[in-house]
């Protein structure tokens, strides 16, 4: 990884900070993408610590707000001369539907939208990089969702965790057509599953939902193990032209059924440009 530029979101704390600060050791020089000033300064100075005279970076945006992740995207595309690998890793769950200013139920914007317009931002520079990788964070938690495309923003019908898991899909499925989309241009884009990790994801989903996550993550994945995977995608040799895949524990795995399907991808995609364009 000497010299290479990684671009990553959702590294303040949990799998992402640590993905950045292994490949950082690696020789990496990490930018992050973060909302919290406080944790990014911290992350930083960890970076610093770990991979001194690398000049790491951090951009600032909240990823709810496509218009922010398509400002953001567009200043690192515009700083960076060089963009070797993209980890979109941000990622939440909600108790509650709630909207963002624009519009879009949170856990659909931040978990997917954000991916879609951030690879977006960034594909130019991607490609003009040569052997650069895209790395999506999913989750195996996908096989409990399904897309509805008559209700993507969960108006009719909102449980946490289904919501949850329609994005892990929606994860999957973009990565899928973004594959295909990326085909000849020397970019890949593969997906994952990390495991259940014991992170500070769901600690702020509400009350009753963050005291079931935190029971569950008695028996979670330690974070480093959780990590193994984005680290394996982002700079393993041995998956350098692999493209469109899903991956869990550093190997191939086999997604639902409804996660294979290409016209359902294809048409995820459709969507999510319109749904882009408006916001």
């Amino acid at each position: 990884m000497q010299g290479k530029t990684i671009v990553i979101t959702g590294a303040t704390s949990g799998i992402g900070q640590v993905a950045a600060e292994k490949l950082a050791a690696m020789g990496a020089r990490i930018v992050l993408v973060a909302r919290d000033k406080a944790r990014a300064d911290a992350t930083l100075g960890r970076l610093r610590a770990v991979a001194p005279g690398l000049s790491h970076a951090v951009h600032f945006a909240d990823l709810l707000l496509m218009a922010e992740v398509r400002r953001v995207a567009a200043e690192i595309a515009a700083a960076e001369p060089r963009i070797d690998v993209l980890i979109n890793n941000a990622g939440a769950i909600f108790a509650r539907r709630q909207e963002t200013a624009e519009g879009l139920e949170r856990t659909f914007a931040l978990n997917h939208m954000s991916y879609f317009v951030m690879a977006a931002g960034l594909r130019e520079r991607l490609a003009a990089t040569p052997n650069s990788r895209i790395v999506n964070v999913a989750s195996g938690a996908h096989r409990r969702g399904h897309l509805d495309f008559a209700d993507l923003q969960r108006k009719k019908s909102y449980r946490p965790f289904e919501v949850y898991g329609t994005t892990k899909l929606c994860n999957i499925l973009f990565t899928r057509e973004l594959a295909r989309r990326l085909t000849g241009t020397g970019v890949t884009a593969n997906s994952l599953h990390p495991g259940f990790v014991a992170t500070r994801f769901g600690d702020q989903s509400g009350r009753l939902y963050a005291l079931g996550v935190r029971i569950a993550k008695l028996g979670a994945l330690s974070v480093d193990k959780g990590a193994a995977t984005t680290i394996y995608l982002a700079s393993s040799w041995d998956v350098a032209t692999v493209s469109g895949q899903y991956f869990y524990k550093c190997a191939p795995a086999l997604p639902s059924r409804e996660a294979q399907d290409d016209a359902e991808a294809k048409r995820l995609w459709e969507e999510s440009e319109r749904i882009s364009a408006s916001a």
